[in-house]
């Protein structure tokens, strides 16, 4: 049994009682990845030499000190490779930033360290997030601990796969349109998108600023709300920042959801959702029914526009967001006989393919003659998709449905085909569109693969969502289901 097996609080207690060290989680880390690296290929680089130095640090500390500080300390963790991290390459999964290495660290990277864990590595990802499988990396693709043979989701897929496989406790993932919460059901783990706001931006290398948020991935809902409470908070560094009181969420999982009025979209269970998917929905509905909640089917009428919408607004931020990779003050630089030449050529042969197609499509929407039909219009639907959250969240405390519509597809079957790869986010789009909080939780397994139960929120209000999660999670030990890699 690994140690990574136990929830955090377990661990925690074995460190105050000096049953373990910093070290010994260390050591497990790193021997895990040795044994399951080549097979999944999660991270992009490893911080072995500084992490081990900080363990021994953190040992000399517990030793000559009675109080533990703080539920995380001495964990290891994987951050996904678009949060800048001081002194430790940064690449966004992309040949332009290969050599990036930031002279700071990301706000949520700054209160990890405050809460003295320990930086395994940097995971891969889809290039500069934008992707739902993780093939889109510019330098590797990563596969999913269940099926090798199988993509582990993206944009996050690297921070999910490398929490399923075992090789870090929990990793931090962003989520523009679902890049945490997809990732976390293919790979059957546990994936909370907070409310925007909520987590510092800071940091974070931006791909749409008004949809990007970052939040964690774990094994258990006990231990995401352990890691949320560390990460959140108000940061004057980040203009969208909410200075809203960040609640004790582990403080929220009694177990008990007796009342609880759950909303389950029809529009989230209809054609496109596979018959098995559908089916372990309605058995996760059932086994919340016999702890008391109860359900009705309701209308979110304009979440068929959402995945429309989400791609003008997510390219046009991106368009305006990468215009500042020109190759002239950091990242790969194609030398060229004047400026303009210099940056055609650096972007053109530094950006993926994705990538490119979404500047230009985002370049398309906001240019003159087009602002207004596409950019606009598109703004005008999100309005109208966060009114559905809000009508629901009137008399629903909850919406459940699925988080993807099938479980992991398979590696190059969906890569050549870009409109069907950007259906498989139709189920989460919505949630960043309105800007709520959203958590995937494993909800059993069909034909082998896992399947994610998606439970969505009203603003700032995490700590429902993560009770019923963890009132979920309690009655199907889901969770435990682990891939034999």
């Amino acid at each position: 049994m690994s140690l990574f097996d136990h929830r955090i609080a377990d661990i925690h207690e074995l460190l105050h009682k000096k049953e373990l060290t910093v070290t010994d989680l260390v050591n497990e880390s790193y021997s895990r990845i040795n044994q399951v690296e080549s097979k999944v290929d999660a991270f992009l680089s490893l911080t072995e030499e500084a992490a081990r130095k900080k363990a021994k640090a953190l040992d000399e500390k517990i030793s000559s000190s009675s109080r533990l500080e703080g539920p995380l300390y001495g964990l290891p963790v994987g951050i996904k490779d678009n949060i800048v991290t001081k002194g430790i390459r940064t690449t966004c999964a992309s040949k332009l930033l290969e050599n990036f290495e930031p002279i700071h660290n990301a706000t949520v990277v700054e209160r990890l360290n405050e809460a003295n864990t320990v930086t395994i590595g940097k995971l891969n990802m889809d290039e500069f997030a934008m992707g739902s499988s993780n093939e889109n990396s510019g330098f590797k693709v990563t596969r999913n601990p269940w099926d090798i043979d199988r993509v582990p989701g993206g944009s996050s897929g690297g921070s999910a796969a490398s929490v399923a496989a075992g090789e870090v406790l929990f990793s931090l993932g962003s989520d523009t349109g679902g890049s945490i919460r997809e990732p976390a059901a293919f790979c059957g783990v546990v994936g909370m998108k907070p409310t925007y706001g909520r987590v510092s931006r800071f940091g974070l290398v931006a791909f749409a600023s008004s949809l990007d948020q970052i939040g964690p991935i774990t094994r258990t809902v006990e231990d995401n709300a352990y890691v949320l409470e560390a990460i959140a908070g108000h940061d004057q560094r980040d203009s969208t920042s909410a200075n809203v009181e960040v609640d004790k969420f582990s403080e929220a999982l009694t177990g008990d959801i007796k009342g609880l009025r759950i909303a389950v979209p029809k529009e989230y269970m209809a054609e496109g959702v596979s018959d098995e998917v559908r089916e372990q929905v309605l058995q996760s509905l059932k086994t919340l029914e016999s702890l008391g909640a109860t359900w009705e089917e309701v209308s979110l009428p304009h979440s068929k526009y959402a995945t429309a919408a989400y791609y003008l607004i997510a390219s046009s931020e991106a368009s305006a967001n990468l215009a500042r990779f020109d190759g002239i003050r950091y990242g790969v630089r194609v030398e060229e006989g004047n400026l303009i030449e210099t940056y055609k050529k650096s972007r053109s042969q530094g950006f993926g393919e994705e990538v490119k197609r979404r500047i230009m499509l985002g370049t398309f929407a906001l240019s003159s003659g087009y602002y207004d039909a596409y950019y606009k219009k598109a703004q005008q639907v999100r309005t109208l998709i966060k009114r559905d959250f809000e009508e629901v969240f009137k008399d629903y405390d909850v919406i459940i449905g699925p988080t993807a519509p099938t479980t992991a597809f398979k590696i190059g079957e969906k890569i050549n085909d870009p409109l069907t790869m950007y259906a498989t986010d139709i189920l989460t789009i919505p949630v960043n569109l309105a800007g709520v909080p959203a958590i995937s939780v494993p909800s059993g397994l069909a034909e082998g693969l896992p399947v994610g139960l998606q439970i969505i929120g009203k603003f700032f209000d995490e700590s429902t969502v993560y009770r019923v999660a963890h009132a979920f999670e309690q009655a199907t030990n889901f969770n435990e289901l682990k891939p034999e890699l």
